[in-house]
């Protein structure tokens, strides 16, 4: 197949040739960042929160004064044990999926002068680590007698744990364990590394990673009530979790219980990430509506010429060209209209995805994006082209004999 002579068919049909290749390679750009996008959220709504989010749920209250703390955290406490199925009932300031009520930055000296990172502190009660079913890959947990009483937001000092991707953060290629953390007056050394552990809001914070969690243990009073975690089997979660709202208004009739946020984690995160689903499910309806409208072009455009072009095709069918060339001439002249659309949408694709990370903090477009979205052009292109060039193939010789 000869190019030059479909590019001098080209050149004498600019305007339309041109409008075709923006329609592709506008295609090219949304459709590469909507993909990564949809990706990007679907792997995030996949996140490994680390913990037994099967047997797991959680009770949240408020409306009560600090004074009243102690006492509360103890009537519900036993009040919730009490109902049948409940494996252990702790207290944890912080919920994954749930509320985030621990976040703080931290240093890697006592100077503050070298930024570790802004972390969810998880302060857990006595129970909550082995509740939560953490999978401990390096050092402890902390013992019983760490769980002490405090008077501030969290403990001043305390041996805590986090997460593998917190530690790999602030010490790459480091052993973390007897290393500190400092925030202020307050100083934690790690003394256990777990493999995963979500932060509450996955994904919610810019330049928070989503496993930088650390746990710290505390003892019951003012700066750790009114969120409880409940454990029980999987197949008696919903009963329990039923049982347990109902029963708060008997065991603190004066309290207020957040409806919202008191469910099963699974639950928890089927809510948080609503959005995500909805966002997922918008962009998947925006590309196939623009690949729709791209195949409907280059039908209509394709269309146009052979109908156009039936004369010349009637005078080179009775010269001798073959129903294959004049179908592979048509798929050769869309072949190099879809590829200059494409080689255009790569640039804009590239651009689009940088005003995005302004806007909105998104990552950056990996590149094997941009090959796939041509492959998927590509074959978007061909396939529309294909029953215009069939009916161009199908054009007799006599077409021609009887227009001259």
């Amino acid at each position: 197949m000869h190019i030059k002579p479909i590019l001098s068919a080209l050149r004498k049909h600019r305007l339309a040739t041109l409008l075709i290749a923006l329609e592709i390679a506008l295609a090219c750009a949304v459709l590469c960042n909507a993909c990564f996008l949809i990706v990007h959220r679907i792997e995030m709504m996949q996140i490994d929160s680390g913990v037994e989010e099967a047997s797991l749920g959680t009770i949240q209250i408020d409306g009560y004064e600090d004074n009243q703390a102690t006492d509360l955290n103890a009537r519900i406490l036993t009040g919730l044990r009490s109902i049948p199925g409940v494996q252990s009932v702790t207290q944890l300031n912080s919920i994954p999926f749930g509320r985030r009520r621990g976040t703080m930055g931290v240093m890697r000296d006592v100077d503050g002068k070298t930024r570790a990172g802004v972390v969810e502190m998880y302060l857990g009660g006595p129970g909550s680590f082995d509740a939560l079913g953490l999978r401990l890959v390096a050092g402890r947990k902390p013992t019983v007698d760490e769980y002490q009483t405090f008077n501030d937001l969290l403990p001043h000092a305390a041996p805590v744990v986090t997460t593998r991707a917190f530690a790999e953060h602030v010490w790459p290629g480091e052993d973390p364990l007897g290393k500190f953390l400092y925030s202020g007056d307050w100083r934690y050394q790690v003394v256990g590394i777990v493999d995963h552990f979500t932060v509450p809001q996955p994904g919610g914070m810019t330049g928070v990673g989503s496993e930088w969690s650390v746990f710290v243990p505390g003892g019951s009073g003012r700066f750790l009530a009114g969120s409880y975690l409940i454990k029980a089997a999987p197949g008696d979660l919903e009963r329990v979790m039923r049982q347990a709202k109902d029963s708060i208004a008997t065991i603190a009739p004066d309290v207020v219980l957040d409806q919202d946020y008191s469910k099963s984690l699974g639950d928890l995160r089927h809510y948080y990430f609503r959005q995500d689903r909805t966002m997922a499910g918008i962009l998947i309806g925006v590309i196939f509506a623009l690949l729709l409208v791209t195949a409907l072009g280059i039908v209509g455009l394709a269309s146009f010429w052979v109908q156009q072009r039936r004369k010349q095709i009637g005078i080179r069918r009775a010269i001798g060209a073959t129903r294959g060339d004049i179908l592979h001439y048509f798929q050769t002249e869309n072949f190099l209209i879809v590829t200059g659309g494409i080689a255009l949408g790569m640039f804009m694709a590239y651009g689009l995805n940088l005003t995005l990370m302004h806007l909105y903090e998104l990552p950056r477009l990996p590149l094997f994006y941009l090959p796939l979205g041509a492959a998927v052009l590509w074959g978007l292109g061909q396939l529309a082209v294909l029953g215009p060039a069939m009916r161009a193939a199908a054009v007799p010789p006599v077409v021609a004999t009887r227009s001259v």
